[in-house]
């Protein structure tokens, strides 16, 4: 890493745009795994695939492993020096960013695997209510982590800020499957068992929603430098 840190003719350390950009490769690997593990846990919940869902929880460690790596790197170049060159600013920035951005992507690769492991205790039981809001709210999620993704890469601001209506929306659904779930187990206690675990999915990707917003968050701070609440 120390050949990824110059020097201004005042003394002043400059990091290389490789250095940042290197992390952002990782950070971007590690998002593309995470997103798929999402994906794949909720196919895995759609079709009670046990298999596909062993397969998450089993390749969760890889992304613990990822998160532990890219701090490190961050922690590394970002304590090489604190006298930094104002022009560098935008990509101290960005790896800063980069070092919270992987905390919430290792909570949602948490929660995929929770999913994972729900769907191999659901097995084949007889759920309380159809399979089509939680599916509904799930695609939502997916697709908003896919865009904040790719604002990420693309340093998209405008596109960051759009997770604060995806983030209303899936808070929106869950209220209504909350309230749903809560009347199949007030009515039918032989539905409580079944309801509670899909009370958990819903809970779940809601909580995949809201670490994407800090996603979202995060990229906008990287590349203006201004922190925003995109959930209030």
């Amino acid at each position: 890493m120390a050949g990824n840190i110059g020097r201004t003719p005042d003394g002043k350390k400059v990091v290389s745009e490789a250095a940042t950009e290197e992390i952002r490769t990782l950070v971007h690997q590690m998002a593309f795994r995470v997103r798929t593990a999402v994906t794949q846990a909720l196919h895995a919940l759609e079709h009670a695939d046990a298999a596909q869902a062993e397969v998450i929880i089993t390749g969760d460690a890889a992304i613990d492993q990822m998160e532990e790596e890219i701090e490190r790197r961050c922690v590394q170049l970002l304590t090489t020096d604190r006298r930094f060159d104002s022009a560098t600013q935008l990509q101290i920035r960005r790896v800063a960013a980069s070092f919270k951005i992987v905390t919430d992507l290792e909570r949602i690769g948490d929660h995929a695997a929770g999913i994972a492991r729900r769907v191999l205790r659901i097995g084949g039981a007889i759920l309380p209510k159809p399979f089509v809001d939680i599916p509904r709210m799930a695609a939502l999620a997916d697709e908003m982590l896919g865009r904040v993704i790719t604002a990420f890469d693309q340093a998209d601001v405008g596109a960051a800020r759009r997770a604060g209506v995806d983030d209303d929306s899936i808070d929106g659904l869950y209220d209504q499957i909350f309230r749903e779930l809560l009347t199949y187990m007030l009515d039918d206690r032989e539905a409580v068992r079944e309801a509670t675990h899909l009370l958990f999915v819903a809970s779940a990707i809601e909580r995949i929603a809201d670490h994407t917003t800090n996603l979202a968050e995060w990229v906008i701070y990287a590349e203006t430098g201004h922190r925003v609440e995109l959930n209030r």
